[in-house]
């Protein structure tokens, strides 16, 4: 098989996996007795990628292919997440969970194998399409897309999927056994990552160069930090992580926020298309981002980094101030939609150009470990702390009552604005890099 078809059916599975639950899961939280503790299932993700991706690297220079440890995540992480499906099969249809810190436990230890397979798989890909003569600028980019339809494929079926009393069925009317309000989500999740692992089996070898002689510092990724010492990256290191604590809010709130209009007493609203079909409307977030990654070389030779970023910053302005205004009824549905149109340059325009702009001024010798420490300041630091501040702001305003997340959903979406808008502002007075 060509080898950009197989790395594109890597990619698929790779985020077809995190596609089952990530944007779904709280509305089964809520349901299994854990809906305050939302915000604690996705700082798990950002605390584990502070240190996870750094040791999974480490083992696959020294010791495993990437590839091989690719596969052994995998293999681990859906072994844990068939671990809830079971727990929750076990506690029922809207029952809480019997035992609830090895539910907890089992998530953690399936979302720290996860992550560190995003990199590994970068890794995998790289090296081998190197070994195969291809260029990895120019092939890598759509063998990646896949993985985003990935994600939106899962995104659809656990949305759509129905399981009720032993028959399996496809709907997007109401349903309280949807997948995207189950532990079945987890079991789609599971089986993709054993899938995974039996795929990277198949794979050929990764002939990984062994860095010799490097120090611990250099090993570990820690000589990335003597970057804090230029005010310039200072600074961006410092807006990354304010901006990377906007990154999970909607991933782990959107769900429950869209859904629980179900409870609302307008009737046009509670029997909406889009209270109903939560995760089916997040994902033209997905898609979005899709064809924002498209858009970022156009905009960077034509405006530079700081203005990429900071649109990248008021546009999640825009992503929390339509969903404090717009409901899932017409016309307020459009708002909902334009939210997660936006999505695609929030998310990206920092994320890639931020990547792009590490690349570009950093010195060959901490390039590598400037981009963990990127990774580290937005999906570790940033989005741990964000998502636990905004877990605690939607519980003061909001609370569970009859499965649904009720409350002063309004509020909470105009803080998080306020805080993109102060970050931008201020992003924008004080980051003056020079043009290039």
């Amino acid at each position: 098989m060509n080898m950009k078809v197989r790395l594109s059916v890597m990619n698929f599975l790779e985020f077809a996996v995190w596609g089952a639950y990530l944007t779904c899961m709280g509305n089964y939280l809520g349901t299994a007795g854990l809906g305050d503790q939302i915000s604690w299932f996705y700082a798990i993700q950002g605390f584990v990628s502070i240190f996870m991706p750094t040791l999974m690297g480490i083992v696959a220079d020294k010791y495993i292919q990437p590839q091989r440890l690719l596969g052994l995540c995998h293999l681990v992480a859906g072994a844990a997440m068939l671990c809830c499906w079971w727990m929750g099969m076990q506690a029922g249809f809207g029952n809480e969970l019997p035992n609830k810190s090895a539910f907890v436990a089992m998530y953690a230890v399936s979302v720290g194998f996860y992550m560190p397979t995003i990199a590994l798989g970068n890794t995998t890909a790289f090296t081998l399409l190197k070994d195969n003569g291809l260029d990895t600028v120019k092939d890598f980019p759509p063998i990646r897309v896949l993985g985003t339809v990935g994600f939106i494929a899962t995104m659809w079926f656990v949305n759509c999927a129905v399981w009720e009393d032993g028959s399996f069925s496809f709907t997007l009317a109401d349903n309280a056994h949807k997948f995207q309000y189950t532990y079945m989500q987890f079991f789609v999740s599971g089986i993709l990552s054993l899938v995974l692992f039996a795929y990277c089996l198949t794979l050929p070898e990764c002939k990984v160069e062994r860095k010799e002689g490097a120090s611990l510092a250099d090993t570990l990724g820690l000589s990335a930090f003597r970057l804090f010492k230029q005010k310039k990256m200072a600074l961006f290191f410092i807006f990354s992580a304010l901006l990377g604590m906007c990154l999970q809010v909607t991933n782990g709130y959107a769900g429950p926020f869209i859904t629980s209009f179900k409870g609302s007493a307008d009737a046009a609203v509670a029997t909406s298309f889009a209270a109903n079909n939560a995760t089916l409307l997040s994902s033209i977030s997905q898609i979005s981002e899709a064809l924002c990654i498209l858009m970022i070389p156009f905009f960077l030779r034509r405006y530079g980094i700081k203005v990429v970023m900071l649109m990248s910053m008021f546009a999640w302005v825009f992503r929390f101030g339509f969903f404090g205004l717009g409901n899932p009824a017409m016309p307020g549905v459009i708002l909902f939609i334009l939210s997660c149109i936006v999505y695609g340059v929030a998310f990206d325009f920092f994320n890639v150009s931020g990547g792009i702009f590490v690349d570009q001024e950093c010195e060959p010798s901490v390039k590598a470990s400037a981009q963990g420490l990127f990774m580290l300041m937005t999906n570790g630091l940033g989005a741990t702390i964000g998502t636990l501040t905004a877990g605690e702001i939607v519980n003061h305003f909001c609370s569970w009552q009859d499965g649904f997340l009720v409350g002063d959903w309004q509020s909470c979406w105009f803080v998080f604005a306020a805080f993109a808008l102060v970050v931008g502002l201020s992003f924008a007075l004080v980051f003056n890099p020079e043009k290039k």
